[in-house]
């Protein structure tokens, strides 16, 4: 039976998460400051492009990160509202962010959605293949991931997805980063939605974080608001 999350399912957000989208999207940036995930500096990224912050999601790495960093995941998901049928974490990373996603829908939306991820090299013996966990076959896939800096692993991703005669519904992330792309006015991820047909749902953007720096670092924001504009 194929899953659809309709509105009527959707419960009212926790006590402890606020109503208001700014609010969360607040919560979930200044969860990202303390766990150190979001730093500020001088950092080059893995494209070769200078950047006065940096995000790494691999510091959400305790238990009570991962479960709280899943909750922020289960809510851009529910109210996105798209229709799919499985969560699927890419090897390594999304591994994890995948399951706390799938766990907090369960117990925060009480939306009990299959999950599976990807092995890097097949198994041929056991039960053999790549993915693990819930079967993709025939399935509507949502990837989930912690940014989309060039595209690349997402496209991996979806061609994984395809393989397995499943199709892609849509990707989640953690940061729309904003980046522009060598030689077009597209970000990075407008062009992962143009390329593969499908919405990436963001728990936050680069706009939100500036918004969020104005009146807690205003120096911060206006480098990064410089930065977007470059």
């Amino acid at each position: 039976q194929r899953y659809t999350p309709p509105l009527a399912l959707r419960l009212p957000p926790e006590p402890s998460m606020p109503s208001a989208e700014s609010s969360w999207k607040d919560e979930f940036l200044q969860f990202c400051v303390d766990c150190e995930v979001l730093r500020f500096g001088e950092f080059t990224l893995k494209s070769g492009r200078s950047s006065p912050y940096f995000f790494n999601a691999g510091l959400f790495n305790t238990g009570g990160r991962i479960a709280k960093l899943g909750r922020f995941y289960a809510r851009a998901i529910a109210e996105a509202g798209l229709e799919f049928d499985v969560l699927f974490g890419p090897a390594y990373k999304g591994i994890p962010l995948a399951t706390s996603a799938a766990i907090a829908l369960s117990e925060h939306h009480s939306l009990d959605v299959p999950c599976s991820y990807n092995r890097k090299e097949a198994k041929d013996h056991g039960e053999g293949g790549c993915i693990v966990g819930a079967p993709l076959a025939q399935q509507r896939v949502l990837i989930v991931d912690d940014v989309i800096t060039a595209g690349t692993a997402a496209r991996e991703a979806a061609g994984i997805i395809t393989a397995n005669s499943a199709s892609v519904a849509g990707l989640v992330i953690a940061l729309d980063r904003q980046e522009k792309g060598a030689g077009t006015e597209l970000t990075a991820v407008q062009q992962v939605e143009s390329s593969l047909g499908v919405p990436v749902v963001r728990v936050a953007t680069l706009a939100d974080l500036i918004r969020f720096l104005e009146s807690r670092q205003p120096e911060q924001a206006e480098r990064l608001r410089a930065h977007q504009q470059a």
